[in-house]
């Protein structure tokens, strides 16, 4: 059974190209990201290495950390931060763990158990290591999201997810399909018209079950 949301994540100890991490620890009262990758100098894990590390003023205003996963050794890692950067013109400054043993891969179910790692390996050996996941500072799981090989991808979105997860979190609120900061949001069907009332002020009834509101200042 894979992690599914608001289970704990696996608290390992890992190796990266910073120094051994304890997960937990390394969390600590953040949100953290972890975006995992089949194999170092591949292009499309570098574009999305890249784009990490061009947002690393958009994590740090939300209070959250990236890590990245591949399952190649500590050595690899430290290499390929220089095409990484490159790429991204500017420097790569998230910890990337090195999963050569697939230790990680298979405590977030991106991988079978019995799943090895053969000599001269391509990324097709390690195709399903592509995933998101958004942690809270609880150490739960919020969100996942899996992408195959050929399509990179969308870090605006997971921008996007963190702001509406952070913003759920804070106020007990919902967003609705599309949502961007700063746009209403939806009060939860188990909020009373009296509480929401008291919480939001004024409130648009959209349908008995769809009430929109602005957020409180």
């Amino acid at each position: 059974m894979g992690l599914r949301i608001n289970d704990t994540i696996p608290d390992l100890t890992v190796e990266t190209d910073q120094g051994t991490l304890k997960l937990h620890d390394w969390i600590g009262d953040s949100w953290a990201i972890l975006f995992s990758h089949p194999k170092d100098f591949t292009p499309v894990c570098t574009t999305e290495f890249s784009a990490v590390a061009q947002l690393a003023d958009e994590w740090e205003k939300r209070g959250t950390k990236v890590i990245g996963i591949s399952v190649d050794g500590v050595e690899d890692h430290k290499k390929w931060k220089g095409d990484i950067e490159k790429v991204a013109g500017t420097k790569a400054g998230f910890p990337i763990i090195a999963d050569d043993g697939l230790a990680v891969a298979k405590a977030f179910d991106m991988l079978p158990a019995e799943a090895y790692l053969p000599d001269g390996r391509t990324p097709n050996d390690s195709a399903t290591v592509r995933v998101v996941f958004i942690v809270g500072p609880d150490k739960k799981l919020k969100l996942s999201m899996t992408y195959p090989m050929n399509v990179g991808r969308n870090f605006a979105e997971v921008l996007r997810a963190l702001d509406g997860l952070q913003t759920a979190a804070k106020y007990t609120v919902a967003t609705p399909a599309n949502w961007q900061v700063g746009q209403d949001v939806v009060i939860p069907a188990t909020v009373s018209a009296e509480d929401a009332t008291a919480k939001f002020g004024t409130f648009d009834t959209v349908l008995p079950y769809l009430r929109m509101a602005k957020l409180p200042d």
